[in-house]
């Protein structure tokens, strides 16, 4: 399998990986926040769903426009504003696994140079859609890695 198959794959299977370390989350273990100002399983979900709605607009521009402005976000003002305390995850879930599973067929058959394109990101500069890729790849293992810690220190805190 090639490096392009292989982070492919990894980006497709973050839905899954994500539906599957929120399974059985509910009730106080959705809001337990680890520390002050650190985020809870709920908030972390829904930041993915959004998250995924901005990169399916970063992928089809880098794709489709030539050198496109990425703009980037404030995600702590996103949760705030967009209420994440109070969404409802089984949603968030959802619209994350949807949205992954329509960005990844869209990415499949894209020829490998169409990864070599590049848009110009408000904070980071010149970025190609493949660094996107390995970025968004990165990004659902890393926060799964950071529910299993919650769901850990939320079961150290009852024991």
């Amino acid at each position: 399998m090639s490096e392009l198959a292989t982070l492919l794959e990894r980006f497709r299977r973050g839905g899954e990986l994500i539906a599957v370390v929120t399974t059985g989350v509910a009730g106080a273990e959705l809001d337990f926040e680890p520390a002050p100002g650190k985020w809870s399983i709920r908030t972390v979900v829904c930041h993915l769903a959004d998250t995924e709605i901005v990169i399916s607009d970063r992928f089809r521009r880098v794709i489709a426009e030539a050198e496109p402005t990425i703009i980037a976000f404030n995600q702590e003002a996103w949760a705030e504003k967009l209420n994440y305390r109070k969404r409802k995850i089984s949603q968030a879930v959802e619209t994350y696994r949807r949205l992954r599973a329509e960005n990844y067929e869209l990415l499949k058959d894209q020829p490998e140079e169409v990864f070599q394109r590049t848009g110009i990101h408000s904070e980071l500069g010149r970025i190609t859609l493949l660094n996107l890729l390995e970025t968004y790849a990165q990004h659902d293992e890393s926060h799964a890695r950071q529910i299993q810690s919650i769901r850990q220190e939320y079961k150290q805190s009852k024991a």
